[in-house]
Order: structure tokens, then sequence, then C-alpha cells
């Protein structure tokens, strides 16, 4: 079995997308279009230095990710059993199973960066490498730092947390008392935690009028690493604004249902390292 993973926030670079927009030029149009710019120039030269802000970068990542993948298709490829992406990377997945259209799903990520990019608090995100999840919250704990989220679950242990910028930078003695590896990301907010409430609420509203389609292939939730429900992509995609990426479990569970063949598409490969430590941890358990 063959499953499809699509990578978020984190991949994008400069001269991304160089490979496929001429393939897509009624498409890279129409993004064009919604977007109200243009995004071939903004992912292969970024003149205004744009491309690492929230508010452009998951617009760009979606397109360069989409286009990416039609391209696969047109090419015979690009079918798999389960489809699944990290965090932004879910509406690609949620694309390639037939949730909606190229549009539909840009307007929505284009709102959902814009919303995400504009809250109104100084958050913050760092990666804690070395250390389990319960590690890391046993550790948060005791060093009174409540105000701190676990907001993407990479690896067995790599964990991403989520705050303020104050309580990421007074974190980062504990973890590395504790002998871990810890990495400030240079992000515009504390994604995926409780701090991205605002966002989610206008999330909401912006979503309601769309219309979701029966998935033809499986794509597995962020939130719930479990599959998509038919009636509920709305509401997991407004959920997983402010719930941690479930991204272990999610592999683990396709692994079990017996997907061996893994494909990333991305502009930059990011989710491939996360995969291998995932299923090796899983093979060691058996």
């Amino acid at each position: 079995m063959i499953a499809y993973i699509f990578a978020g926030q984190g991949s994008q670079f400069r001269g991304m997308g160089a490979e496929v927009f001429g393939a897509f030029p009624d498409l890279v149009d129409r993004a064009d279009d919604i977007l109200g710019y243009s995004i071939e120039e903004l992912c292969l030269t970024d003149p205004d230095q744009r491309l690492n802000r929230t508010e452009y970068t998951q617009p760009a990542v979606y397109v360069v990710n989409a286009l990416s993948h039609m391209r696969e298709a047109r090419n015979g490829s690009g079918v798999a059993d389960y489809y699944a992406g990290h965090s932004l990377g879910e509406y690609n997945a949620l694309l390639a199973a037939g949730a909606f259209s190229f549009e539909d799903g840009l307007r929505m990520v284009a709102k959902r960066g814009e919303l995400m990019g504009s809250v109104s608090y100084g958050g913050g995100m760092a990666a804690v490498v070395g250390l389990s999840a319960d590690d890391i919250l046993d550790a948060l704990s005791e060093a009174g730092l409540y105000g701190v989220d676990l907001a993407n679950f990479n690896t067995p242990t790599q964990v991403v947390i989520s705050g303020s910028t104050q309580d990421i930078a007074m974190a980062q003695s504990v973890f590395e008392n504790l002998g871990a590896s810890y990495h400030i990301l240079s992000v515009g907010g504390a994604f995926h935690s409780r701090f991205m409430a605002p966002a989610r609420a206008a999330f909401e509203d912006f979503v309601e009028p769309f219309y979701f389609h029966t998935l033809h292939t499986p794509v597995i939730s962020n939130r719930r690493a479990l599959p998509y429900l038919n009636g509920s992509v709305a509401v997991d995609l407004v959920e997983q604004i402010t719930a941690p990426v479930r991204w272990v479990e999610s592999i683990a569970y396709m692994a079990r249902q017996g997907v061996t063949e893994w494909k990333e598409v991305a502009p930059r490969a990011i989710l491939t390292p996360f995969l291998r430590k995932i299923i090796k941890s899983e093979t060691s358990k058996q």
C-alpha cells in the first residue's frame, strides 16, 4: 500500500516550484486572481521578502504542493491508498482526495494564513529533541511553565512546543539541562496552541459556506490521527488550528493498515526523516 504525505510550513524556500509553474498556467493564473499577487514571482524570486511571512508562506506551499502532485498524476502516478499532510499540508491531502477544488482550497489556506499571522499575541515555538512527550510535559510542569502547549508530535523524541515568546525562551535552559537539544523556530506565532483561538473562531465563520465533497481516498486527520469522516472535514480543519499535530500516531496508523511505500510531496523534503524515525520506533515495538 502507498501513502502520499504533504509537508507544510517550514518546507518553503526561494526558488521552489520552478519545475511546475509552467506546466499549469491556467491554475497559476487562477491562483494569482485569488491572491491578488503573482504566486510564481513570490516563490521563485520573492522580491519583497515575504515568503517566510505566514500569510504568504501558507498559500505558496499549498500551491507548489498541489501543482507537484498534479504533475505526478499527469505522469501516471500520484494515486495512493492513504493521504496525509502535516498541518498546512493536510489541505493538500484533502485536495488530492477530492474534498474541494484547487481554488476553494487556496481560498481557505489564504484566509487561514492571514488569520494565524495576524493573531495579536507575542507567541513562538521551539523543537525539543531527545525527550518523550511525557518527559516534556513533566519538565514544563516542574518549571511552572503552564502556558506552554505541545504543538507537533513529529517523532517519538521530537516535539514542538508553543507558547509566549517569554515562556519559549525560559524553557530552553529547562530542556538543555535535561540533555535535550532545543531549537527556537523562526515562526510568526504560537501555532497549534490555545493562543490561536481567535484565529480558529474567525476561520470557523469563514469556512461555513464552503461545500466539501465525499472523499474518494482516506485522509488521516492531524487532530485525531484517524481517517476523516465524511461530513467532518470543516470541523477538523477548524479545530486543527488550536489542536496539536499528531504526526507520530498518524504515520503509525497508516503503517498498521499495511502502508509500506511512502511518497513525500513538498517544496523541500522535511517529513521523510521524521517518517524513518517513526517507522523504526514502531518496528522496535513488534
